[in-house]
């Protein structure tokens, strides 16, 4: 049988929150840079915008209700990779909190 003392256990614990913590602190920043900054999302964003000001210079109804849904999908999307970003950065500092925590307690 495999036997561990409680000192060794809770270093382990540590170690584990440390690491997922580092992991989910990293993902997040990650996320957060490419996707919320990302060059794809400004260009479509740019080009949305001049295919409405087309739409209003040339009349079209069409045109600029569908680049106006095009650019509030847009800035959903923005909102949900930022929110993903943020969420996972937050869980990885209570993480990394949580095995100061538990370090700091070992008997």
């Amino acid at each position: 049988m495999f036997s561990m003392s409680i000192s060794e256990f809770l270093m382990t614990t540590a170690l584990v929150l440390l690491g997922l913590g580092g992991l989910s602190l990293v993902i997040g920043l990650i996320i957060l840079a490419t996707r919320v900054l990302g060059s794809d999302v400004k260009t479509l964003a740019t080009q949305t915008a001049k295919l409405a000001q087309k739409g209003i210079a040339e009349d079209f109804s069409g045109v600029i209700g569908n680049a106006s849904a095009l650019v509030q999908s847009l800035e959903q999307l923005v909102r949900t990779a930022a929110g993903v970003g943020i969420f996972l950065a937050l869980l990885g500092i209570l993480l990394i909190a949580g095995a100061y925590f538990v370090v700091t307690n070992i008997p």
